[in-house]
């Protein structure tokens, strides 16, 4: 049975699943589907279409389901609105806004943590285990890959892409691809690959030793990106993740963030190495 204060408003087709909390200001609109033990603490904010799943957690202020920024979509247009996954947390100010076409709603994988005003919009796409630290953004129709983490003040720019894996530096921005394993820093660019990330992943060292080696061969040196793309397919043989770096690639319809090299990098940023990269 859910626990629901008196103070909250509830209004429309709203589901709650054994042992969900609304808490005290809570205002739900419309189709709200909570699964078992979802906890919102306060002052939450939820439209419809939206569902969320066991055990996550969102924290006051937030605001989740509303319409997305674009002026094309227009108060009333249908939507799928939003879905977020199981065990997530959502602190302070986050907002998730619905998606503006009728495929698929905007979605929140399983394990997120989104940070204080983290920001994720219509029809973007965040993987599960995903860190969104305070004040990262990833703008509509963005898509985030499984085990991403997105430091402080990182931006995603629309239709842009982040693979599996990845790590965004502190105030990073990005108009292109990210390829998977990476670290982004900067301004699209990727300095590295995310050795501490892939390392806690479970990931074996023959597997992190074939990426290093492909990265130093094909991402340190200026090819065709469908010479680039080959090498990599070719590298998959014995190492998966190099394979599946190529077929990221070659999925893309936008630019990728090129690598500059150890010595450029330090020079162009006047900067120390970002935590979890190591210049291969």
């Amino acid at each position: 049975m859910a626990k629901i204060h008196p103070t909250a408003v509830l209004s429309g087709d709203i589901e709650t699943g054994d042992g969900a909390e609304v808490g005290p200001y809570c205002v739900l609109d419309g189709r709200v589907v909570l699964g078992a033990g979802v906890r919102l603490i306060a002052h939450v904010h939820l439209q419809g279409p939206i569902e969320i799943g066991s055990g996550t957690v969102v924290y006051p202020f937030c605001c989740l389901g509303m319409p997305g920024q674009d002026f094309k979509f227009k108060p009333g247009d249908p939507t799928p609105g939003v879905k977020i996954g199981r065990d997530s947390i959502l602190r302070e100010k986050v907002t998730i806004h619905a998606a503006t076409r009728p495929e698929a709603p905007t979605t929140v994988g399983d394990r997120v943590m989104m940070m204080a005003g983290a920001h994720a919009g219509h029809d973007a796409r965040i993987g599960s285990g995903v860190v969104m630290v305070n004040g990262a953004a990833v703008a509509g129709h963005g898509v985030v890959g499984d085990s991403v983490t997105l430091s402080g003040m990182t931006g995603v720019h629309q239709f842009t892409r982040v693979g599996r894996l990845a790590f965004m530096s502190g105030g990073s921005m990005v108009s292109a691809d990210v390829p998977p394993f990476c670290v982004a820093w900067g301004r699209n660019r990727v300095m590295g690959l995310n050795l501490v990330g892939l390392r806690r992943s479970g990931m074996s060292r023959e597997h992190i030793t074939g990426l290093r080696r492909a990265f130093r061969e094909v991402f340190r040196v200026t090819m065709p990106k469908g010479e680039l793309i080959e090498r990599l397919r070719e590298r998959g043989a014995t190492c998966p993740p190099a394979g599946e770096m190529a077929e990221f690639l070659a999925s893309g319809t936008r630019a990728f963030c090129p690598a500059l090299s150890a010595r450029g990098a330090r020079e162009r940023e006047n900067a120390a190495p970002a935590e979890g990269a190591e210049y291969v």
